[in-house]
């Protein structure tokens, strides 16, 4: 047998007993949605690579992931986000046990970080799925949102009939959900509805730390009209929206009081409850 470790995929097989309304039971094949830790690590010029941050994530684009999550941290001098990154990689550490061989990730930046991440991501910081603001030092280090984009966008912003349809238009990049229903998804689209990206992930805010850092290692601009969630608005989104220099945010549900709150602070439209019909603006 082959020692080499096997890539995790996005989904996995499972056996499942459904039990139907007249008392029967079937038992059939489900598809999961895979959920595993990622650890990224950076390292610098003279720094060697250190454990910054743990989440658990969908396995797939895990290089955008961890992209994103540095830009949206506020790792990177504003302005120089395009040469910032000398080298994303998996960790080759040969103490590393063969499944774990996928499941961490080295950041190189092409210079320290604007700001020491050991401040606030000592070498025990994690998260979890379900939001990426755990291990905060306080409620204040929280609310200061960093901002790597080079500057906001100043470009025109999807009007409300735009908004409207937005929903409808990530749907065809949600393969992972239509298998599952076990995942959330981000998309970057223009002002006249294009989506430009889409990435899902079991955590939302690491779906939209995809987004980010594919239009990083693509070599395209970050900042965009419109940030589309397929979830509700919590105050991570948002955050990381600012930092990325986005215009507007675009909910399916509802956003929360902080959310509202920082988006009107920083002057990003805030859409909540969008459907086909029907769409509600906060900020």
């Amino acid at each position: 047998m082959s020692g080499r470790a096997r890539r995790p995929g996005r989904t996995v097989r499972t056996r499942v007993t459904e039990h139907l309304v007249d008392g029967s039971t079937r038992r059939h094949e489900d598809r999961l949605a895979t959920e595993e830790p990622l650890e990224v690590r950076l390292a610098w010029p003279g720094a060697l690579a250190r454990r910054a941050w743990v989440t658990m994530r969908t396995p797939g684009h895990d290089f955008e992931l961890a992209a994103g999550w540095v830009v949206h941290e506020g790792l990177v001098p504003p302005g120089e986000l395009r040469d910032a990154l000398a080298g994303v990689a998996y960790c080759t550490d040969v103490d590393l046990a063969p499944e774990q061989e996928f499941n961490v990730v080295t950041v190189t930046l092409a210079a320290p970080p604007a700001r020491d991440p050991g401040h606030r991501h000592t070498g025990q910081s994690s998260g979890s799925s379900a939001c990426g603001v755990c291990g905060k030092d306080s409620v204040e280090e929280a609310l200061a949102v960093p901002t790597s984009a080079s500057e906001r966008w100043a470009g025109p912003l999807p009007t409300p009939e735009v908004v409207r349809l937005l929903p409808d238009r990530l749907a065809p990049g949600q393969q992972v959900f239509g298998t599952t229903g076990g995942v959330h998804a981000a998309a970057l689209a223009t002002a006249d509805g294009e989506v430009l990206v889409v990435r899902e992930d079991v955590g939302r805010h690491n779906a939209v730390d995809k987004v980010t850092g594919a239009r990083l290692l693509a070599g395209d601009p970050v900042a965009g009209a419109c940030l589309v969630v397929s979830g509700r608005a919590g105050f991570e989104l948002v955050q990381k929206a600012l930092a990325a220099g986005t215009g507007s945010l675009v909910a399916v549900g509802a956003p929360t009081s902080l959310a509202v709150d920082l988006a009107r602070r920083g002057g990003l439209a805030l859409y909540g409850f969008t459907r086909g019909g029907r769409t509600v603006q906060y900020a």
